[in-house]
C-alpha cells in the first residue's frame, strides 16, 4: 500500500542548506571593499596590540554578519602562525531582544570554566557581572574582540560602548586586551551616542551598501551551482531574482529566498527546473514571509505602535501625529489584554525607531508659533498584511516568536 510520499522520489535540490539565511559561504563575494577595510582595521592584533574597534552600518541583508564572521574566521587562522600576536578569544552576542545585564551574564557565562557555576539570573546586578567578566578576561589574557549583532537594539548601549573601551584604563584590566566590534541596522545609530561614549570609541566605520543587480546575479549563480542539481535552475530564474531584489533594497538575503521559494514553487507545480515564471510567483510569498519576519522582531509595544498606525491607516487618518497614535495604541493594547505605555515620549521613541527602520514615512510640519513643530506618520507597508500579521502573532502562530518588552 503506497503512503502519502511515495511518489515524491526527485528533487531539484542537491543541497537546500545553501540557500538557508544560517549558510556561511566559504568565500564571500562581491564585498571586497568592505572586507579590505575590516582587514585594515584588525591588523593591530596581529601584531599583539590593541584592537581599533569598529562599527558596521548597512540595511539588513547586506552581508554585514557573514563578511565578520568571514574575518574572524581569518584572523583566528592567521594569529596562530604570527609570533608576536597573543591569543585571540572571539565572543559574539545578538543583542536583538537583549537587556545590558543579559549581555553581559551572557559574556560572563561564556568564558567561565566549566567547573564553575552559571552567573545567576537574579539576585546581582550589572556592576557584578562586569566585575565578573573582567576578573575572566584577566584569567584568559590575550586578546579578546567583542562582536555585538545589533547592536542598536540593546538598552543601554552607551554603557557597554563605555565600559568595555575603557577597562584596560580603568584598571579594570592589565593583560587583557579588548576591542568592540558593533553591528547595525541603523544608519544613525552612533548619533544616539553620548559624547564621551563616541569619544571612548575611536572607531573604525565600515558601511555596507546595497548590492547592485549584476552583484547579486555573481551571489545567485555561486549559491545555484551548489544548491541545484544539473538542470535544476535556468539562468532566468538567477536574473529574475537580481532583478527584484536590486530594485527593492538590494538586499542578498531577500534575493537568495526568492531563489529558494521559486525551486519550491517549481517542485510544487511538479517542474524539474526553476524559472523566471517560478520566481515571479514567489515574489508575493516570500515579501509576506519578510513582512512577517520584520514585525517579530519588534518589541511588543512597537509592535502595538506600528499596529495603530495600520488601524489609523485603513480608516483614512494618516498622516497621524503621535498623540492619534497614541490614542489608538491604548485601545490596541486593551484589545491584546496587555497595559499600555503611558507617555507621550515612549510612544514617540517607538514611532521613530519604526520610521528609522523602514515601517512608517515620517513628514515634519512647522507651522511657526502657532502650530509648532511637529512630526506626523504614515504606513510605507500594506496595512492588510501588518494587521494580518499582527493577528497572527497574537493568536500565536508557533513558526513565531517575539521579544518581550
Amino acid at each position: 500500500m503506497s503512503g502519502p510520499f511515495s511518489d515524491i522520489t526527485d528533487t531539484i535540490f542537491a543541497d537546500k542548506s545553501v540557500l538557508q539565511e544560517e549558510y556561511q559561504p566559504e568565500q564571500i563575494l562581491e564585498r571586497d571593499k568592505e572586507i579590505d577595510e575590516y582587514r585594515h582595521a584588525l591588523r593591530d592584533v596581529l601584531f599583539g596590540n590593541d584592537p581599533e574597534n569598529v562599527m558596521i552600518y548597512g540595511k539588513a541583508g547586506l552581508g554585514k554578519t557573514a563578511v565578520t564572521m568571514y574575518m574572524m574566521d581569518a584572523l583566528n587562522e592567521e594569529v596562530e602562525t604570527r609570533e608576536q600576536a597573543d591569543d585571540l578569544f572571539i565572543h559574539t552576542v545578538n543583542c536583538n531582544g537583549k537587556s545590558l545585564f543579559m549581555v553581559a551574564r551572557t559574556l560572563v557565562n561564556e568564558i567561565l570554566p566549566e567547573e564553575a557555576s552559571s552567573f545567576p539570573r537574579r539576585g546581582l546586578g550589572t556592576g557584578d557581572a562586569f566585575e565578573t567578566l573582567y576578573q575572566q578576561l584577566e584569567r584568559l589574557g590575550g586578546t579578546h574582540l567583542f562582536v555585538f549583532d545589533e547592536i542598536d537594539h540593546i538598552d543601554d548601549a552607551n554603557t557597554l560602548l563605555y565600559e568595555l573601551p575603557r577597562a584596560r584604563s580603568n584598571d579594570y584590566l592589565d593583560d587583557a586586551r579588548v576591542g568592540i566590534i558593533g553591528i547595525s541596522n541603523n544608519y544613525t545609530f552612533r548619533k544616539s551616542l553620548s559624547p564621551k561614549v563616541k569619544d571612548t570609541l575611536m572607531e573604525a566605520e565600515i558601511a555596507f551598501t546595497p548590492y547592485n543587480a549584476t552583484e547579486l546575479q555573481t551571489i545567485l549563480n555561486d549559491r545555484a551551482e551548489n544548491a541545484f542539481v544539473e538542470g535544476g535552475y535556468d539562468s532566468s530564474a538567477i536574473r529574475a531574482a537580481a532583478a527584484i531584489a536590486a530594485q527593492d533594497v538590494g538586499n542578498a538575503r531577500q534575493a537568495i529566498d526568492l531563489l529558494r521559494v521559486g525551486a519550491e514553487v517549481a517542485e510544487k507545480n511538479g517542474d524539474s527546473q526553476v524559472t523566471d515564471t517560478h520566481i515571479t510567483r514567489a515574489r508575493t510569498l516570500v515579501q509576506r514571509g519578510r513582512l512577517q519576519n520584520r514585525i517579530s522582531d519588534q518589541t511588543k509595544h512597537a509592535q502595538f505602535v506600528l499596529e495603530a498606525v495600520a488601524r489609523l491607516e485603513q480608516d483614512g487618518k494618516t498622516p497621524a501625529r503621535s498623540k492619534q497614535v497614541m490614542a489608538t495604541y491604548e485601545t490596541v493594547a486593551h484589545s491584546w489584554d496587555r497595559d499600555p505605555l503611558t507617555t507621550l515620549k515612549s510612544i514617540q521613541g517607538h514611532l521613530s525607531e519604526l520610521h528609522m527602520l523602514g515601517f512608517f514615512t515620517q513628514h515634519e510640519r512647522n507651522e511657526g508659533r502657532s502650530g509648532g513643530h511637529y512630526f506626523e506618520y504614515e504606513l510605507d507597508l500594506d496595512a492588510s498584511i501588518v494587521l494580518e500579521t499582527r493577528n497572527d502573532l497574537e493568536l500565536g502562530n508557533d513558526s513565531i516568536t517575539s521579544p518581550s518588552e
